[in-house]
């Protein structure tokens, strides 16, 4: 056998071309290397590890250790189960006071909840968090949102709008727990109206739009976002998004927490039930539902039925938008509006890079096109592969039959 060291240009190719099915088979696994000139070289593919909830990290100051993409495929795909952290006998109890729209945890409540746990860390000593739930809630992974107590409070006086019922339990749960610190999301999903409440009936001066905090020293917003203001953090603290990062690497006990006081209060607001509105009237970078359509869509007319039908807000694709099928103020994307729906369903959209930066907040996303290969498709949470008129044509007389067969029932 010859000793000549032959190159192989295929596999050359192969190793340059990362989208390649054998691209991993012809990489050394190797962090760093001496190239020719004697200079190291690092992979920056080939440094990290596997967190328990199979997420790459990169440990910049412990060293790094070596992974493999197959290893991290495996590690996403299957199911991990992440450490469980325990609190017996809790020193302190810090509360937080989620938004729970639709009766979930929202991106801000979890941000909110990891800057409780950062709290706890700093003041150290055996703190937990609890998390105060009011009316019927849908949500299932409290443990992975770092909840180490729940107290909800039920009852049909609080699926509506109750504010001072709320404050009167909250201020019932004040004299029970005694809370190191209060948290409460600056949204107007309604937290910052109940932090506001709340901080009144107990006298405290509460921090808002704090996105810096720690035990001594809080920063906040303000001026418009213009300037810092930096303060004492205080018992009660309306947070910013992005305060802090959600928990993510440990699972938590979540263990129910009841009241022994019986919650009285004379209502002096009344809800009188939630008016009509026509979800077109929505500004689409607060609609919650959006059903948008793209070059797919031929049929326009059945595409504003089934807006109508689903009581969905509508948007477009620049392509849409371009050929004058919708109006400018309905573009969706990084050269349209930003986008935070619940529920995206994206019609006969491909997926260029500039629309899915513009849905990239949006927590659901369901395609509806014939390219299983296009990237909306890989974006999506739940795809249908077919013909979009065909689609919507069964989904418009699903929700009619749905709702004759509840008008039945009532009758």
């Amino acid at each position: 056998m010859s000793d000549i060291i032959r190159r192989d240009p295929r596999a050359e190719w192969i190793a340059r071309n990362r989208l390649h099915p054998l691209h991993q088979a012809m990489q050394q696994n190797v962090a760093e290397v001496r190239g020719p000139n004697g200079l190291i070289r690092k992979n920056p593919h080939a440094v990290g590890f596997i967190g328990p909830n199979g997420i790459k990290r990169i440990d910049r100051l412990n060293g790094n250790q070596l992974t493999t993409l197959g290893s991290r495929r495996s590690g996403a795909t299957k199911e991990v189960k992440l450490p469980l952290h325990r609190v017996t006998d809790p020193d302190y109890y810090i509360i937080v006071v989620p938004d729970m729209v639709g009766g979930r945890l929202s991106s801000h409540d979890r941000d909110v909840l990891g800057q409780a746990h950062q709290l706890t860390h700093e003041i150290g000593g055996s703190g937990a968090v609890m998390a105060v739930v009011f009316g019927e809630y849908r949500e299932e992974h409290f443990d992975k949102a770092g909840v180490d107590r729940l107290l909800n409070f039920t009852g049909d006086a609080y699926e509506s709008y109750s504010p001072e019922l709320r404050v009167a339990a909250l201020a019932l749960t004040e004299q029970q727990f005694a809370p190191r610190h209060w948290l409460f999301p600056d949204s107007v999903a309604g937290g910052f109206d109940l932090g506001r409440r709340l901080a009144a009936r107990i006298g405290e001066r509460p921090a808002t739009q704090a996105w810096q905090v720690s035990s001594v020293q809080t920063i906040c917003r303000g001026a418009g976002g213009t300037q810092d203001l930096t303060r004492d953090t205080p018992r009660l603290l309306l947070l910013a998004e992005e305060c802090a990062a959600p928990i993510d690497e440990t699972r938590h006990e979540v263990l129910p927490v009841t009241t022994s006081a019986v919650v009285t209060c004379r209502n002096k607001i009344e809800d009188c039930g939630q008016v009509a509105v026509d979800p077109n009237a929505i500004a689409i970078g607060e609609a919650e539902f959006i059903l948008s359509s793209g070059n797919g869509v031929h049929n326009w007319d059945q595409f504003h039925q089934a807006a109508k039908v689903l009581g969905a807000t509508e948007g477009a694709s620049r392509v849409a938008v371009d050929a004058g099928f919708m109006p400018r103020f309905r573009q969706v994307g990084a050269t349209g509006t930003y986008v935070t729906a619940r529920v995206y369903v994206a019609v006969g959209i491909s997926g260029a890079v500039q629309h899915l930066q513009g849905i990239g907040q949006c927590e659901k996303v369901i395609a509806i096109n014939t390219d299983i290969g296009c990237d909306m498709i890989k974006r999506a949470a739940l795809s249908v592969i077919g013909d979009s008129e065909a689609v919507l044509a069964e989904l418009i007389r699903l929700v009619d039959a749905y709702r004759q067969e509840v008008i039945d029932d009532a009758a």
